[in-house]
């Protein structure tokens, strides 16, 4: 598990230096060239209206609690069955911690698009 962990790092940070050594590259060649207006196209659009992230403190505060309540659901199936939890080839907390977390990123969109509709 820590060797899949490892390696997901090592190319999430490799791909994120690639794109901003890229990125940089390219607008100082845009630059030197004198395309002054077109070096903004390189920027992300930010939308005014985008209401994607509007609550960004509620989202993580629901996904940490789920992810919470995940951790109590497995150590109380731990007091009934601890193999079933805590042996050496258990897939079972991985996959409530998934189901949690998920779960709390569904009732963040929930309570978003009953916002949404509301306006």
């Amino acid at each position: 598990m820590t060797e899949l962990i490892a390696v997901a790092i090592v190319f999430f940070g490799s791909y994120h230096i690639i794109r901003l050594f890229s990125t940089h590259l390219l607008k100082r060649k845009l630059i030197k060239a004198e395309q002054y207006d077109r070096v903004g196209i390189l920027e992300e659009p930010k939308s005014e209206n985008d209401e994607s992230n509007r609550y960004p403190s509620l989202k993580w505060g629901l996904v940490a609690l789920m992810t919470g309540l995940g951790f109590i659901i497995i150590e109380v199936l731990g007091l009934f069955n601890r193999e079933m939890v805590r042996g050496h080839q258990a897939v079972l907390p991985i996959g409530i911690l998934m189901v949690c977390i998920a779960l709390g990123f569904l009732i963040y969109f929930f309570i978003m698009n009953g916002k949404a509709v509301k306006k």
